[in-house]
């Protein structure tokens, strides 16, 4: 075997992980949010922070919606993991090398995709400090410095939801509602989103979500009557992949895949298979920023449009996907990043701008934002904990 000469020997040492600590936070929301497989009356929060050698912490949160509800990662699950098995790859290792992390953590983590975002957010925004640039610009840059945010109409009930879309018209915050439905019969529900449709008239773009809640033969009476109430677009109305496939372009509105999107390879399967006209880009659902980029390339190059979607994530997790739909080349139906505005309580210490309509990607070094460490500890569940270097 030859030896290996000095010179071929790296030994340059990086900043590495110290400590990772994770937090839940319970915050409320302004009203309860019904969908169809459950009502939240709150949010918790899945707070990473990678502190590092340099003195640079980085930030990272999951949120799931609903606990279990929606899927297999609860904000509880998230933090146990993190804790127990994501700490133990991370600790020791070089924090600014971000992907080769995340390869490593991806090799002996299965699943777990909410909290693999969370985790390679707070890389991403502690290299993007470490850097003085702002994640979008880690990420390749970005091609808008705004983005458009829809309001998701969610109470059940047709005056309130109209008097609601009525205020965010007032206040210029925003233009474009997606209406959840799914828990009452189809005819009821599209007798709601036509009356809500009717009242914004020309002013207010309205979509709905069903949240797989219907089966192929209710989507097919709906979607039709949805189209001639005016809608211009239907999230997920049934699970199956197969089903999305036989609804598609059958109806003069668009379908969007949602929880069947889960990542790189379904977004490939959908993609082939021809099974949506929209996908809803969703970092955790992704397994993070990396792969949402990834999801993004293949719906371009199938002719598939794009979707900014929502956990309805807090502060972090929102910015995050800011920086990351920024990078999009297109972005033709917008994003739906408005979670912290869902929340009563403010976390950061200078709050997102949300202005005509819009949300603006901060500028600053990593994500761009400074959290409020005294609310954050305040709205902290009994019980964080945090991992060193000594654990184990």
């Amino acid at each position: 075997m030859n030896a290996i000469h000095p010179s071929q020997i790296d030994t340059r040492i990086g900043p590495r992980i110290e400590r990772v600590e994770t937090r839940l936070i319970d915050l409320p929301t302004i009203r309860p949010h019904k969908l169809s497989m459950a009502t939240m009356n709150g949010q918790t929060l899945m707070l990473v922070m990678v502190h590092c050698s340099d003195g640079v912490v980085g930030i990272g949160e999951a949120t799931t919606i609903g606990g279990l509800a929606y899927g297999g990662e609860s904000p509880e699950s998230m933090k146990l993991a993190v804790d127990r098995y994501f700490s133990r790859l991370m600790i020791g290792q070089d924090s600014s090398r971000v992907r080769p992390l995340m390869t490593r953590i991806g090799r002996m983590i299965k699943d777990n995709r909410f909290a693999k975002s969370a985790v390679e957010t707070a890389l991403l925004d502690a290299q993007g400090k470490r850097l003085g640039l702002s994640v979008s610009e880690l990420l390749g840059g970005r091609l808008r410095e705004r983005l458009p945010v829809a309001w998701t109409l969610a109470s059940g009930d047709t005056g309130r939801d109209i008097d609601e879309a009525e205020q965010m018209l007032a206040l210029r915050r925003h233009s474009t509602f997606k209406v959840k439905i799914g828990l009452k019969s189809v005819r009821d529900d599209v007798a709601h989103v036509a009356s809500i449709k009717r009242a914004l008239g020309d002013r207010g773009a309205v979509r709905v979500d069903v949240n797989m809640a219907w089966s192929e033969t209710d989507a097919r009476f709906g979607m039709a009557a949805l189209a001639d109430a005016g809608c211009d677009l239907v999230e997920q109305p049934v699970s199956s992949v197969a089903a999305l496939g036989r609804l598609i372009r059958r109806f003069p509105i668009a379908l969007m895949a949602d929880e069947s999107l889960q990542g790189p390879e379904t977004a490939f399967d959908l993609a082939s298979r021809g099974s949506a006209d929209v996908f809803a880009v969703k970092l955790e659902q992704s397994g993070g920023p990396f792969n949402a980029q990834r999801v993004a390339t293949i719906a371009d190059a199938a002719g598939i449009d794009l979707y900014g979607g929502t956990m309805l994530e807090g502060a972090i997790g929102t910015i995050i996907s800011a920086q990351v739909f920024s990078t999009f080349p297109n972005l033709q139906w917008g994003t739906e990043l408005f979670g912290p505005l869902l929340l009563t309580e403010e976390i950061l210490e200078t709050p997102l701008d949300y202005s005509d309509f819009t949300l603006a990607v901060p500028t600053g070094p990593g994500l761009g934002i400074s959290l409020d460490l005294e609310r954050v500890a305040y709205f902290t569940r009994d019980g964080s904990h945090q991992i060193t270097s000594t654990d184990g």
